[in-house]
């Protein structure tokens, strides 16, 4: 009988936003595995869990998923990962991967299951949810994503500037992930839209070293960490006369 493979998604840093369901599988026969982004290399996940009183296991096994956007290099990356795992899948054991954020997110998980699903069709898979980032923050910020029939979009801000000029007009907050390697532009296309005063930067949300700026404006030249994202109100969105969902009562 084959072992089952588990994302633990632990949320985004703070060890008490660990779901009770997480820590149940931590505290199992599970294998441990976590991500880093080189051999050796600090892991954010793992950084969470040792912010617990959770026993670090004596097997626990390093995956190395590189950050890049060559998709041969991370394919072999998740292949070597699915390889290393499988084995242990197949002798009947769990194996856990501890996963910032959520795990339906934006998460290497996803493609590890999928290979390993490659390997082994019998393997099955089991994702536990967790906090995102994007609500940790908006927590931290006190700043509603939505109200009443608000929409909200959830953007890697890599997706492109003139992508945000287009969904802009549909959304009454949007939610820019990764937004280091763009962040001067990103600050500009706000200035330009006069959404400054709208949008909060949060840099690691939920973890001890969370930072929070509101004038964003002052981050331009700065090098921030991967880890960092932004909300944006936008209160220029036009809405129809009647909400969805609602119904005109009769007179």
């Amino acid at each position: 009988m084959r072992g089952k493979l588990i994302a633990a998604s632990l949320g985004p840093g703070d060890a008490g936003l660990i779901t009770r369901k997480a820590w149940q599988v931590l505290e199992s026969d599970a294998l441990w595995c976590y991500p880093v982004r080189r051999k050796g290399g600090r892991s954010h996940a793992l950084g969470i869990v040792t912010r617990t009183e959770l026993a670090m296991p004596d097997d626990i096994v390093e995956l190395v998923f590189p950050m890049t956007h060559d998709g041969q290099v991370l394919a072999r990356a998740w292949a070597r990962a699915a390889e290393k795992i499988v084995p242990v899948l197949q002798a009947g054991r769990d194996v856990v991967l501890l996963v910032e954020g959520d795990a339906s997110t934006f998460s290497t998980f996803t493609y590890l299951s999928r290979y390993v699903q490659q390997l082994d069709a019998d393997v099955v898979v089991e994702t536990i949810a967790g906090v995102p980032s994007f609500n940790a923050a908006a927590a931290s910020t006190s700043m509603p994503l939505a109200e009443t029939d608000d929409t909200v979009g959830i953007v890697p801000a890599g997706y492109g500037l003139d992508e945000l000029d287009a969904l802009l007009p549909h959304f009454d907050t949007l939610v820019l992930l990764k937004v280091k390697p763009l962040l001067d532009s990103v600050i500009d296309w706000l200035d330009k839209r006069g959404l400054l005063a709208q949008a909060v930067f949060v840099e690691k949300a939920g973890a001890p070293e969370e930072r929070i700026v509101h004038d964003v404006a002052l981050l331009k030249g700065e090098k921030v960490n991967y880890l960092s994202l932004m909300l944006v109100r936008n209160p220029n969105r036009v809405r129809g006369e009647v909400m969805r969902g609602c119904k005109k009562k009769d007179v």
